[in-house]
């Protein structure tokens, strides 16, 4: 196929993305106005904004990158600020074919002027199952616990996810740094919370500390692992995920910016899956990395070497590993297989 018509076939599936944070999802249209508003020191032309809240194209770690969540975390501090940002951002997704999405967010970084964690997660349900509904897309949230905070705030965050079981919470992380804070096994009495009232698990791993780093994280026993490209460098951990069906939710803009590989075309996301390690790709921060789901796709097929069916077979296995009940993937899987009849670009070829 030529670039154009590939371009047009991955714009228009239907995808599912399961790694995609709230706070990296600002626009800068939006943080202009919330600014404003609010009255907090960012910039006050487009530009500068985007400016702001773009990432660097490459950093030298991943703490560098995670500054890049400073100043969306300091406009997302009202409940008001919160649900608007949820809408647009599945408003994004829906325009974009996603048409199913796990957002994640930590509650606690945004109770410094006052909300409640309950507040912060109620404000945020409201704002997905409204757009949702208008859209048509499938939302189910994951709460975030960091590394850096008191394991018993950590604890508070899934005691308070838990109460938003019923309403398209679905599951719990843990994510932050993890040079200064490498040992998941710190928060184990947040992960024994969670997975107690009936959240499913998954944690960020591998942004820094290799396949080593990777491994540790099997020991919270996870569903999913949010990164972990470096897992590649490990044949028995690679075999452990496939026996494990542990996927990997890999995001290769965002890990070449976080500096984790030197270049897109050195991204392992096609010899992990190649290997029959379960991957899933999605944008991380569509902002802070100013890419769409599309493109994301399109990048793994130009640059990393995927074929639009390993593409689409990724595509498909994210409704295999999503947080949500088989009710609401079975008619999702439907409408996938239904969508892909009509594209004989994505069935293997003979």
């Amino acid at each position: 196929m030529e670039a154009r018509a590939i371009r047009r076939l991955v714009e228009a599936m239907p995808k599912a993305e399961l790694h995609l944070h709230l706070d990296g999802s600002l626009r800068p249209a939006t943080a202009l106005e919330l600014a404003r508003t609010r009255g907090i020191d960012a910039p006050r032309d487009f530009s500068g904004m985007f400016r702001a809240l773009v990432g660097p194209d490459r950093c030298t770690s991943q703490a560098e990158l995670l500054r890049s969540f400073d100043l969306p975390v300091a406009l997302l501090q009202d409940a008001e600020a919160l649900e608007r940002t949820a809408v647009e951002l599945v408003e994004a997704k829906a325009a974009d074919a996603v048409r199913y999405a796990e957002i994640r967010w930590a509650p606690a970084l945004h109770t410094t002027r006052g909300l409640r964690l309950g507040e912060v997660i109620a404000a945020v349900v409201t704002g997905t199952r409204a757009a949702s509904a208008r859209t048509g897309t499938v939302v189910r949230l994951i709460c975030t616990a960091l590394r850096s905070h008191d394991p018993a705030l950590n604890v508070a965050v899934a005691e308070a996810a838990a109460r938003f079981r019923g309403e398209g919470l679905t599951g719990f992380d843990l994510a932050g740094q993890e040079e200064a804070y490498p040992d998941p096994l710190a928060h184990r009495r947040a992960f024994e919370a969670a997975r107690a009232s009936g959240l499913r698990i998954t944690v960020h791993a591998g942004e820094w500390g290799g396949a080593a780093q990777v491994r540790r994280a099997l020991a919270v026993q996870p569903e999913r692992i949010a990164h972990g490209p470096g897992a590649i460098d490990d044949d028995a951990l690679c075999a452990e995920f496939i026996a494990r069906g542990v996927t990997l939710d890999l995001c290769p803009t965002s890990n070449v910016q976080a500096g984790l590989v030197p270049s897109l075309a050195d991204h392992p996301l096609a010899r992990l899956h190649r290997r029959g390690v379960p991957v899933t790709l999605s944008t991380d921060d569509p902002t802070v990395s100013d890419i769409t789901l599309s493109e994301e796709y399109l990048r793994a097929i130009r640059e990393i070497g995927l074929t639009l069916p390993e593409l689409w077979l990724i595509d498909r296995h994210a409704l295999e590993a999503a947080f949500a009940d088989e009710s609401t993937l079975t008619p999702l899987r439907t409408e996938f297989a239904r969508w892909a009849e009509a594209a004989p670009e994505l069935a293997p070829s003979a």
